[in-house]
C-alpha cells in the first residue's frame, strides 16, 4: 500500500510540474539582423531570410526590423513602388500569407508593405500575457508611424482585420480604401464562441495539450482551407519553424484566445472601438470572402453590412484564402487603388 501511495503521490507531482511547465508564460525571444534597408522614412535594422523562407520570394523584396518598443521588433517585407498597400495576416500566419497576392500586383504602381505581428513568424516573441489586442494594435501603429506613411489602402484577414483597422483608428488619416478577407470588426454583445476549436482551446492547461504537447497547429490547417491541398507542408514549416525555431511558441494559443466569447472578453473594449470606427468609414473598399472558411465564413453579412456599398466577391477559398485565390485579391486591391487615385485626382488630393 505504501508502495502504491508512493507512486501516486510521484505521478501526482510529475503531472504538476508539467502542468506548470505547459502553462507558462513564456519568455521574450528577440532577433537579430544584420546589415542595413534604407528607405525615405530612415534607416531599419536588415533581416536576412533563412533559405525556406527567401526561397518563397523573388529577390526584390525588403526583409527588416521595426522596433516598436524597447526590445520588441516587428518583422516587415516590402516591395514595390507607388502608391502604399498595407496587407495585414492573421493567426498563426506572417507577413508572407499575401506573398502569392503581391505576385498579381502591379510593383511599379504600387509599395506593398506586410508586417508581421509580434509573436509569430520573424517578428520578436513574448509572454502568453502579453498578447492583448490593445497592445497588437498599439504595435502595429508604431510600424504605420516609423514608416511616415500619408495614406494607403489596407487589407486584412483574420487577426489582421481588427489589428489592422485597430492600428489605422489610431491615424484615422491614413486609410483611403480597403479590402475586407475573411474577418470581422463586430464587438460581442452575447456569450459565443467562433468555432468549436476556439471554445475548446480557451481552458487552461487543456488548450496547452492540444496546441503545444499533441498536435501542430501550423500542419493540421489544410482543414480549414477550401482546398486542403493548398495547405502544403513547405506552407506548414514556412509558417511554423520560426514560431517553433525561437523557443516560444505561445502566440497560435494566445491568440486564439484573444478573441472574444463575450461581453465580458478582454478584447471586447478594444472590439467596441473598432467597430465604431469602421461605422464612420467612407471609403472605396471591395469584399473578398473564402465561402468555404469554417471558422469565419458565415460572418460575411456582418462584413456586407459594414461595408454597404462594397462589391462583394465569393470565392470558393477557405480561411487562409490569399493561398487559394491570390489574382481575386489583387485585382480587387488594384481596383480600389485606382478609385482611391481617381477620387484624389478629382479633388485636388
Amino acid at each position: 500500500m505504501k508502495t502504491f501511495l508512493k507512486l501516486l503521490i510521484s505521478i501526482s507531482v510529475a503531472f504538476t510540474l508539467f502542468g506548470l511547465y505547459i502553462t507558462r508564460d513564456g519568455d521574450i525571444f528577440t532577433p537579430i539582423g544584420q546589415g542595413e534597408v534604407f528607405l525615405d522614412s530612415g534607416t531599419y535594422e536588415a533581416f536576412p531570410l533563412p533559405k525556406y523562407a527567401s526561397e518563397m520570394l523573388n529577390s526584390n523584396y525588403k526583409s527588416y526590423f521595426i522596433e516598436v518598443e524597447p526590445g520588441l521588433k516587428v518583422h516587415v517585407l516590402e516591395t514595390g513602388k507607388g502608391f502604399p498597400v498595407f496587407l495585414m495576416h492573421g493567426n498563426p500566419t506572417s507577413g508572407f500569407l499575401y506573398r502569392k497576392v503581391v505576385e498579381n500586383l502591379p510593383l511599379d504602381r504600387v509599395r506593398v508593405i506586410m508586417p508581421t505581428s509580434i509573436g509569430l513568424g520573424f517578428s520578436s516573441k513574448i509572454p502568453a500575457s502579453e498578447h492583448t489586442l490593445d497592445n497588437h494594435i498599439r504595435w502595429i501603429n508604431k510600424v504605420l508611424e516609423e514608416l511616415e506613411l500619408t495614406e494607403l489602402v489596407y487589407a486584412g484577414q483574420d487577426w489582421g482585420g481588427p489589428i489592422g483597422m485597430g492600428a489605422l483608428s489610431l491615424s484615422p488619416n491614413l486609410l483611403k480604401g480597403a479590402v475586407l478577407l475573411n474577418t470581422g470588426f463586430s464587438a460581442s454583445t452575447i456569450n459565443t464562441d467562433i468555432s468549436p476549436a476556439h471554445a475548446i482551446v480557451k481552458t487552461p492547461l487543456v488548450g496547452e495539450l492540444i496546441l503545444e504537447v499533441f498536435f501542430s497547429i501550423f500542419e493540421r490547417l489544410g482543414r480549414v482551407q477550401g482546398d486542403p491541398a493548398s495547405w502544403t507542408p513547405e506552407i506548414a514549416t514556412l509558417y511554423g519553424k520560426s514560431v517553433y525555431d525561437s523557443g516560444n511558441s505561445k502566440a497560435p494559443l494566445a491568440m486564439m484566445r484573444m478573441v472574444t466569447d463575450g461581453p465580458n472578453h478582454p478584447s471586447r473594449p478594444a472590439m467596441g472601438m473598432i467597430e465604431d470606427y469602421v461605422k464612420t468609414l467612407q471609403i472605396p473598399a471591395e469584399i473578398v470572402w473564402g465561402m468555404k472558411d469554417p471558422i469565419i465564413g458565415k460572418a460575411l453579412p456582418s462584413m456586407e453590412q459594414d461595408f454597404p456599398n462594397a462589391p462583394v466577391t465569393k470565392t470558393s477559398a477557405g480561411h487562409f484564402l490569399q493561398e487559394e485565390v491570390p489574382v481575386e485579391i489583387a485585382d480587387a486591391l488594384v481596383r480600389v487603388v485606382d478609385r482611391v487615385k481617381n477620387l484624389e485626382s478629382k479633388t485636388g488630393g
